[in-house]
């Protein structure tokens, strides 16, 4: 977008043919000028906006409120979506990604359709309602979205949080609420699926409480069970709550309803519980303020219009032609709203169908905003409306600041994966859940945008390094067709999906197929730390295979380790002693003064059995075992007795540098920090470099 330096573009350059000086004077003042100015114009335009905010704060009205913003939260599969279905009775589930919400919708919901829903409850309770409507986010709800919903709750005044009545508080469930709690959102408790119950009689859009007096007493006892077990969950967590009909104390107890989005009952209770809980607690809040605040939650191309932006407009009001100022990949956007849109009434923003045109449109909306260079666009960031006093700059400074924190916040490592995302909150989403895999996956580079053969040719270089590494991940984003032919050349691998988790999971599998596979190749070179003690009155065969009884005393025994004992012997170092004599077996405690030291490896443990049975791993502090040791060509002559002493002698595993190395790069997961000190202790003993 233009309208960037000012007058700082012509000037500079001066008219060659004018004589020199002249022009370079009046070039040197003016840009002196310019200099001096930018930095407090832009402290200058700060200051007249917030200002601006704080008069719009003061003039606000109780008599004019704007619809609260309301999100859905919840565990995968609780019936989000359904349950907003449900109320808007049309049909975006079936065309998700795995039945899961992935993109944010918006549903605004006017009051007269919310009337209609809520009157059979109202009836009795002559409730008044002020408010203009309901605006209704639909957030995504997985674990990796945890960072899409703290978008979410950022906007939102009240959440809903929606629990299965058959499966209570799962992992994901538990997050949000975390988060809710982090960001103090007040919220209450949908406790859905209450269909489910066995021998339930749905009565359709019934408010709850006549829908259960008409249930028979064996599903009235399990609804009772349930949604106590519900309850006790939610205490478990620290929250005092409470089946809403029976609460007293709507700030202190979080209010429950249970519902149903197969059959709508319950669903007027929750929409009626949203409006009264805005409407009395949030009257500061909810008081409308004319001061446009936006975030963006999507950028999408749709027919006919180009790239355009969907956004949440919180306060104030926005107008065809307003000059907005956008967070974009290669730095700040600035534009003109060339058409407003929205949805027909009741209607989600995801869902094609024909839109409305506004010549001005105020909060809090959902809002379809076209006009030119969106396709740069960062979803999940803020979008600014320049008022006439406005410094431009300033504004593009203030924009940039959330991406620029996100991109910051990344601990890039010089060895590891390429991501790539399709908005902020989703790249922020996936590093965090990539954080979390144990161990955390490293990233060696994180953008936003569709794959091209510069980020396939950039993948490659961890070739060198690591194969594995040579991967992008990449989250609802397109691979151009060259930059997937080349991955295939070059060996890089894409992972694609439109689900963080299916796309972590994949490459979890990856990596562990990886891991399996380098296992398999180095096992032979793998030397797992252990020592033992012989048990001298348990020598069962004293050579070529020695057989013996031994106790475990640190770290495990595998099939497979090569084993060595540590005797000394006298005489000039380096001199091989004859084969006949005798060497006295070493402790590895105390080095004989002036001794020379010599490991002697005896074979590799060809088999265990504890009890007579056999045994793969027998770790330390175990029952005895009895131990074959099959020597190679070489060490076949050892004899137990004759070579070392088994009274109290130690047994090692043999590590050396190589098998060390093995284990650091190929079996870290079998490696507790137990096994590292062992490790450790051993080299010092087998004089290890």
């Amino acid at each position: 977008g233009g309208g960037g330096t000012g007058g700082g573009e012509g000037d500079d350059g001066g008219d060659d043919s004018d004589s020199d000086d002249d022009s370079d004077d009046d070039s040197d003042e003016e840009s002196s000028e310019e200099e001096k100015t930018l930095e407090e114009l832009i402290a200058e335009s700060r200051e007249r906006r917030e200002a601006r905010k704080e008069a719009a704060k003061a003039a606000r009205s109780p008599d004019r409120l704007r619809s609260p913003i309301c999100c859905v939260l919840g565990h995968v599969d609780t019936g989000k979506t359904k349950l907003l279905d449900y109320i808007r009775r049309t049909n975006v589930q079936e065309g998700e990604a795995g039945g899961i919400t992935q993109q944010i919708g918006a549903t605004y919901f006017p009051m007269e359709k919310l009337r209609k829903s809520t009157d059979k409850l109202n009836e009795g309770l002559k409730l008044e309602y002020h408010l203009p409507g309901l605006l209704v986010i639909d957030t995504p709800g997985h674990e990796s979205f945890s960072n899409l919903r703290v978008r979410g709750s950022g906007l939102c005044d009240i959440a809903v949080l929606v629990v299965d009545i058959m499966h209570g508080m799962e992992p994901q469930t538990i997050e949000s609420l975390n988060l809710l709690r982090r960001r103090k959102t007040p919220f209450v408790v949908a406790m859905n699926k209450v269909d489910r119950i066995y021998d339930w009689q749905p009565v359709k859009d019934a408010p709850i409480r006549e829908s259960l007096a008409a249930q028979k007493a064996h599903a009235q006892g399990e609804f009772e069970t349930r949604s106590r077990q519900v309850l006790t969950e939610l205490q478990e967590q620290g929250l005092n709550a409470a089946l809403y009909f029976d609460n007293s104390d709507f700030k202190r107890v979080v209010s429950v309803v249970p519902t149903s989005a197969h059959t709508g009952e319950g669903v007027p209770d929750l929409l009626w519980l949203l409006i009264q809980l805005t409407q009395q607690m949030m009257n500061q809040k909810l008081m409308y303020m004319d001061y446009p605040m936006a975030t963006v939650l999507e950028v999408k191309a749709i027919e006919g219009l180009g790239v355009t932006i969907d956004i949440v407009l919180v306060n104030g009001t926005l107008h065809e032609g307003d000059e907005i100022v956008i967070c974009g990949l290669n730095g700040p956007i600035v534009t003109n709203i060339r058409a407003l849109l929205t949805p027909q009434p009741s209607k989600e923003l995801r869902v094609k169908g024909d839109y409305m045109h506004h010549v001005s449109i105020e909060a809090a909306m959902g809002i379809k905003i076209s006009a030119h260079d969106l396709e740069k666009a960062v979803a999940g960031t803020a979008m600014l409306v320049r008022h006439k006093e406005d410094h431009i700059e300033d504004l593009k400074e203030e924009v940039m600041r959330d991406l620029e924190e996100v991109v910051a916040s990344i601990e890039k490592s010089p060895r590891g994966i390429f991501v790539q995302a399709s908005t902020l909150g989703s790249l922020e989403a996936l590093l965090a859940h990539m954080k979390t895999q144990e161990p955390p996956i490293p990233v060696a580079r994180a953008s936003i945008g569709d794959i091209h053969e510069k980020d396939v040719k950039a993948a490659s270089v961890m070739l060198e390094h690591r194969k594995v590494f040579a991967t992008i991940l990449a989250f609802n984003v397109e691979v151009d067709r060259r930059a997937a032919a080349l991955a295939e050349e070059l060996g890089v691998k894409i992972f694609t999906a439109e689900i963080i988790y299916h796309l972590t999971d994949a490459f979890d599998k990856y990596l562990k197929e990886d891991r399996d596979r380098r296992q398999a190749e180095s096992a032979r070179d793998a030397v797992f730390p252990c020592i033992g003690r012989i048990i001298p009155s348990a020598i069962f065969n004293r050579k070529d295979p020695i057989v013996l009884g031994m106790d475990v005393l640190e770290g495990s025994l595998r099939i497979g380790t090569p084993v060595c004992v540590v005797t000394t012997y006298s005489g000039k170092p380096g001199v091989e002693k004859d084969k006949g004599d005798r060497y006295l077996a070493f402790d590895g405690e105390e080095e004989k003064d002036g001794v020379e030291l010599n490991a002697l490896v005896l074979g590799q443990v060809a088999s265990m059995q504890v009890n007579h049975k056999d045994q793969v791993v027998v770790k330390a502090g175990g029952p005895s075992v009895a131990v074959k040791i099959q020597p190679n060509a070489d060490q076949a002559y050892l004899e137990v007795g004759r070579h070392f002493d088994p009274t109290d002698c130690m047994v090692y595993s043999a590590i050396t540098r190589q098998s060390i190395d093995v284990l650091k790069q190929d079996f870290k997961d079998q490696m507790t920090r137990e096994d590292w000190k062992l490790v450790i202790k051993l080299k010092k003993i087998l004089a290890v470099e």
